[in-house]
């Protein structure tokens, strides 16, 4: 028979940055993020799973690879078809670690995991989408809020207030950012005032709460740093300090929420890390098409959709200030259709999924895509060596360095299983504070032309972890903290066996007793 573990309390700060969390805390700004430090052990979070920021947290809570659920971006490629589509947590077969109290007394207060949805049959409370962070629709249904049991999102109205949805706005005026500070630091104390009334009533045995205003922070306000390239802060000296406030929000929140569950273990957990960094799409198409990798479609091809033509005949510059008035999702479906149409399958090798910062490409295989080119074996293999070699000689002529990081396969992350919704190169580029027009190849010139969307920052691929409480031994540093490591350490820190379909494994560095039998 099992002890009955103390109550588990996991906060998360999404998009937290571990180089801002530990600046500010030796500043004295985060005096409870500094206490849980002290009292126990603390890392970085690494691994495969950091690839990519999206779909972080459903590593985080599942414990499940991308290389078993194929999530790696908000828009991803259809297997076997040539169709992009959006993707989210509702795309996810694999539920989160608290599914295993389903059917037993223990209880669960779980509140905004980004991109995870609520389980059914485990008592407690649970709230999707309450206050997320939103780039994106706060109609797409990836961002509707969600609860189980249904009747909590009525409930959490009548303890906190009505559902705050903040959205972040790229490009924006200082009037516009001002008004949005103010939002996410009401935001902060309406989640930390929700979630301490659910601890309070339910009294739980696991309670998770992600705050993501830390995200939308650091993006909306990464101008107005003293130190920011493209500085704002001269317009508006209020939001100089707007990232480090709402962090300091946060702690104040985190301080009410240990007082409420004072014997609880305590982790606190960020996802990634925040960066200078411009888009690179359009370097990523240049590449592809320019080097011979990706073939256009022969001649223009004829539409009567206005969308269409308008993107034909109006001048660029033009054409970008007319694509920001319309909707995020009519701009998706046109990308999807200039994907679709706008390419010469028949006589492409490689292609790009479009993605923001870092790029995704796959190969056009015989077999696997509808008009696959490529063969597998000695082929496709010979073709991955190019795409590198061809990456890994671009150059910023502005830095007079490499314009590309790192270039990794799935299959050497992940495994020579790995989902097929996959890409078969994830490929990073060197982060820098201004727009790259601009790269060179020994054989060609890539320009990339102005983007609709170019938000400065971007994220690392680095999060955030602290452990902290009765049964955390440990002190000082861990060092870096496999992802998928996390979820069966929250199974053994409730006393409950991982099971054997999570490949982690618990952080032995804790000095607490493995699962006690009686």
């Amino acid at each position: 028979m099992r002890e009955r573990a103390r109550p588990l309390l996991i906060i998360g700060l999404d998009g937290g940055d571990p180089a801002f969390i530990r600046q500010w805390i030796g500043e004295g700004r985060l005096p409870t993020l500094a206490r849980l430090m002290r009292e126990g052990c603390h890392g970085t979070t690494g691994g495969p799973e950091l690839i990519s920021e999206h779909g972080v947290w459903v590593s985080i809570v599942t414990g499940v690879s991308r290389g078993q659920t194929g999530f790696f971006y908000f828009r991803q490629l259809e297997p076997g078809s040539y169709r992009l589509r959006p993707f989210s947590g509702l795309d996810v077969d694999a539920e989160p670690f608290w599914s295993r109290l389903r059917g037993g007394a223990r209880r669960v207060v779980v509140v905004d995991v980004p991109d995870v949805f609520p389980v059914g049959g485990v008592p407690g409370v649970q709230l999707a989408n309450w206050a997320p962070h939103l780039g994106w629709s706060s109609r797409d249904p990836a961002y509707r809020p969600a609860a189980e049991p249904p009747a909590a999102l009525r409930k959490a109205a009548g303890s906190a207030g009505r559902r705050r949805v903040v959205r972040e706005k790229t490009p924006s005026t200082v009037k516009e950012d001002l008004r949005i500070f103010h939002q996410l630091r009401h935001r902060v104390a309406a989640k930390g005032r929700l979630v301490r009334h659910l601890l309070t009533r339910e009294r739980p045995d696991l309670a998770m709460v992600v705050f993501c205003e830390s995200h939308t922070a650091a993006h909306q306000f990464w101008d107005y740093r003293p130190e920011a390239n493209h500085w704002k802060g001269e317009a508006a000296p209020q939001l100089q300090e707007a990232i480090a406030a709402i962090y300091a929000e946060i702690d104040r929140e985190i301080a009410t929420l240990l007082e409420a569950l004072p014997e609880a273990n305590v982790v606190l957990l960020s996802s990634v890390g925040i960066t200078d960094h411009h888009p690179t799409i359009g370097l990523t198409e240049a590449f592809c098409r320019q080097l011979g990798y990706e073939v256009p479609a022969k001649g223009p091809r004829f539409s009567l959709n206005p969308l269409v033509l308008a993107r034909r005949c109006v001048p660029e510059p033009a054409r970008v200030g007319l694509s920001r008035r319309l909707s995020r999702d009519t701009r998706e479906r046109l990308l999807a259709d200039s994907f679709r149409s706008g390419t010469d399958w028949s006589r492409t090798t490689a292609f790009a999924i479009p993605s923001l910062y870092s790029s995704s490409l796959r190969v056009n295989l015989r077999g696997r895509e509808p008009q696959g080119i490529v063969a597998p074996g000695r082929e496709y293999e010979q073709l991955l060596d190019h795409l590198t070699r061809d990456l890994l000689a671009l150059e910023d002529p502005a830095a007079r360095a490499p314009a590309v990081r790192q270039v990794c396969r799935a299959r050497d992350l992940f495994g020579p299983e790995a989902h097929p919704a996959l890409p078969d190169l994830f490929v990073h580029w060197v982060p820098r504070p201004y727009f790259v027009e601009r790269v060179i190849h020994p054989t060609v010139e890539l320009i990339q032309p102005p983007l609709e969307f170019n938000r400065t920052s971007d994220h690392t691929h680095a999060g955030f972890v602290c452990f902290a409480g009765p049964d955390i031994h440990a002190r000082g540093v861990l060092g870096e903290v496999e992802v998928l490591d996390l979820a069966p350490t929250f199974l053994r820190l409730l006393n409950m066996p991982a099971g054997e379909n999570l490949r982690g494994r618990p952080l032995a560095a804790l000095g607490r007793a493995t699962v006690k039998e009686r």
